[in-house]
């Protein structure tokens, strides 16, 4: 079950106790709802997921042995063969980037958007991030643009936030800010944000929306309640992501706002939509986020998946297949 939460504080809530971190003022209470138990679908994936024991994600040592064997083998970032039966894809390059574009087979599109995909700065492109994109091209219907960036630790936070800025940039001015929305997920959520950031703070246009998927707002993953929630997410660890987060900042930081937008200003960034699930561990930090952000005058509209685990939109579940189709409405608005 999918909900909007409300933004009705409860009182009380304690800090987070950690130097530097914004503070833990309220937690937003959400309207408790009948039939919230997530569908067999999604149960059947969360115990698929806990066979593989976390992976990479399971340790800071078991993150850079992951970097290591991609860095002597690089995997493959190209949409399956099946895509281009519903949808054209074109490459091109940008700042020496592939850059992908789908586009739906006939008619004139919607929205132009600007896709920037997870896989914790250190992971290509899936097969389920292309079928999230074949969905918004030929249901919205949208032009998506899909950078792939160079991965951590080569790929750092001060070299790809400007240029992914400056492509949206392009974008905007070409196509009008109404008609450009920028997406992510889980650490292309992240990047989303420092690139809206980085564009307001140089004086340049932001664009319609910006829609973000279990956005991992900080990569430090230091928060005291990711300690409890760490064993119900079957796909995310705190130490094999701190990692990650760690290779991404480069010489920034993890505590850099283009790293981690959890410790930036929010306050004139455009309208966000928000997804994501209780079991993922980003959660607590995402909704830290979204008050933040209301706070300072964001235009916010969050949904909480009550038992889903982490970018839950992008799985074969009902809940899904779902969100995907309110990701759908939100691009067209």
């Amino acid at each position: 079950m999918v909900r909007p939460v409300h933004a009705n504080p409860v009182p009380g809530a304690r800090g987070c106790g950690r130097a530097g971190r914004p503070p833990r003022r309220a937690r937003w209470h959400v309207a408790v709802q009948t039939a919230a138990m997530p569908s067999w679908q999604s149960t059947v994936v969360n115990a698929y997921l806990r066979l593989g024991g976390k992976g990479s994600l399971r340790s800071a040592e078991a993150m850079r042995a992951h970097v290591r064997r991609r860095s002597r083998r690089p995997a493959p970032h190209s949409p399956p063969r099946s895509l281009r039966r519903s949808v054209r894809v074109s490459r091109h390059a940008e700042a020496g980037w592939p850059v992908y574009e789908v586009l739906p087979r006939r008619g004139a599109v919607a929205r132009h958007v600007l896709y920037l995909h997870g896989g914790a700065y250190v992971n290509q492109l899936v097969r389920w991030h292309w079928y999230l994109l074949r969905e918004l091209s030929t249901s919205v219907p949208a032009r998506c643009v899909v950078p792939v960036y160079p991965l951590a630790p080569r790929g750092t936070a001060a070299e790809v936030v400007p240029a992914v800025a400056a492509l949206l940039e392009r974008m905007v001015a070409e196509h009008g800010a109404e008609q450009v929305v920028l997406a992510g997920d889980s650490a292309g959520g992240g990047m989303a944000l420092a690139v809206a950031g980085h564009l307001r703070d140089t004086g340049r246009a932001q664009p319609g929306r910006i829609v973000l998927i279990a956005p991992w707002v900080d990569v430090s993953m230091s928060n005291p309640e990711l300690a409890a929630l760490e064993p119900r997410d079957p796909m995310l660890a705190r130490a094999g992501s701190a990692e990650a987060g760690r290779m991404y900042a480069g010489e920034l930081g993890p505590a850099h706002p283009w790293v981690s937008p959890l410790f930036g200003r929010c306050a004139g960034l455009a309208p966000l939509t928000v997804v994501v699930g209780t079991r993922d561990l980003v959660h607590p930090d995402t909704e830290l986020f979204v008050e933040r952000a209301r706070a300072e005058g964001v235009d916010v509209d969050l949904h909480v998946g009550e038992g889903l685990i982490h970018v839950y939109p992008l799985l074969p579940t009902p809940e899904g297949r779902a969100a995907r189709r309110q990701l759908v409405a939100t691009c067209r608005r």
